[in-house]
């Protein structure tokens, strides 16, 4: 059932407001019709360093309501005493996996955009992240939040592990021709991947300074989210990021082999299927191909594919920290909460699924 803008709003919260995903959970929230920001938290923030406004972090809420909240240093019994129905996390991993449990027995439902919760597997979650984690229980209780094929799970859960920008990119490229039975498993996906610097967060690096920032690979092999796309795609994935020299938004370029027969038709069917309705996914026609441009600021995902003999290329674009972070969080709140999928997104931002 959808819930009616005329109930009560949805107490939100965010955890990790002064990063970037935090400011645009900021801006998605404060624009959405249902929802109530009542609680700015940061996730290290400690007392003696004061209580800052949204707006003295960001300036681009000067004068609205959301920038006249104070971020204040967090804690759990803090996040309880706002009666809160629900609590972003856009906080390290470390962190969220510290204070999940604790805020789901309180009753408020969880959106953890860290990785803390991503992973089916402890030994692939230890070995990647370097900690092992104590939730078993809630682990395997956690709902995966990509809305485009969890939707009925997210609906009933009390924690949403909200998935990576460079899985989302991913996943939503490949996982519809695996489900179809057009790939050959016999052979990984190949995913080569670029995202804008504010993939790094806002931490002072010498690697993202304006004078030192540069096309470049990097955690070759070894990046923590090549596992989830693995798990989530459905097939073994050969992952490699690169940072790219621009702000924000990711371009994914997958190479897939197709079992024989497999005709471009097969390939567009199978996502015209999967993204039947869903409003943040659009295919594009043949010959045209996605853009970071197209896709920043907005909750979309863009893709576009190519296909000669048996070999598949697919190209998806996101923005990382809207459908890659915070716009996917508010898109799984809303299915928990029964509204609208679209709810709080600008209309420019929503689209129907199918070709574009």
């Amino acid at each position: 059932m959808t819930r009616s803008f005329s109930t009560d709003p949805i107490r939100c919260a965010v955890v990790g407001a002064s990063g970037y995903a935090g400011a645009e959970l900021l801006a998605i929230l404060s624009a959405h019709p249902a929802a109530e920001t009542v609680g700015l938290f940061g996730s290290s923030r400690k007392a003696e360093e004061g209580a800052p406004t949204a707006a003295d972090l960001f300036p681009r809420f000067e004068g609205s309501a959301v920038g006249a909240l104070r971020v204040e240093p967090f804690s759990v019994e803090a996040a309880k005493a706002l009666a809160l129905d629900a609590i972003f996390l856009a906080t390290p991993h470390e962190l969220s996996h510290e204070v999940a449990q604790a805020l789901v027995e309180a009753g408020i439902v969880v959106l953890d955009l860290s990785a803390a919760f991503r992973l089916s597997d402890r030994a692939v979650f230890e070995k990647n992240y370097g900690f092992a984690h104590q939730f078993p229980a809630l682990l395997a209780e956690a709902a995966y939040g990509l809305a485009e094929f969890n939707a009925e799970a997210i609906a009933d859960a009390r924690l949403v592990a909200v998935p990576g920008c460079y899985p989302t990119a991913s996943i939503l490229a490949i996982r519809p021709l695996v489900e179809a039975g057009l790939v050959d498993l016999s052979r990984p996906a190949i995913v080569d991947a670029t995202s804008g610097v504010s993939g790094a967060g806002r931490k002072a690096e010498v690697k993202s300074l304006f004078c030192e920032v540069s096309m470049q690979a990097y955690g070759v092999f070894k990046h923590r989210h090549r596992p989830e796309i693995a798990e989530h795609a459905g097939i073994a994935t050969i992952f490699t990021p690169h940072l790219g020299c621009y702000d924000r938004g990711i371009l994914a370029t997958v190479h897939l082999e197709l079992k024989a027969g497999t005709t471009e038709a097969d390939v567009r069917d199978a996502f015209a299927r999967a993204y039947a309705g869903r409003p943040f996914v659009r295919i594009l026609k043949s010959g045209r191909w996605p853009s970071v441009a197209t896709v920043e600021r907005t909750n979309f995902c863009d893709i576009g594919f190519a296909l000669e003999g048996t070999h598949l290329i697919v190209e998806s674009a996101i923005d990382n920290l809207v459908k890659g972070a915070a716009g996917q969080a508010v898109q799984c709140m809303n299915l928990r909460f029964g509204l609208e999928e679209t709810a709080g997104f600008l209309p420019a931002a929503v689209g129907v699924g199918g070709a574009a």
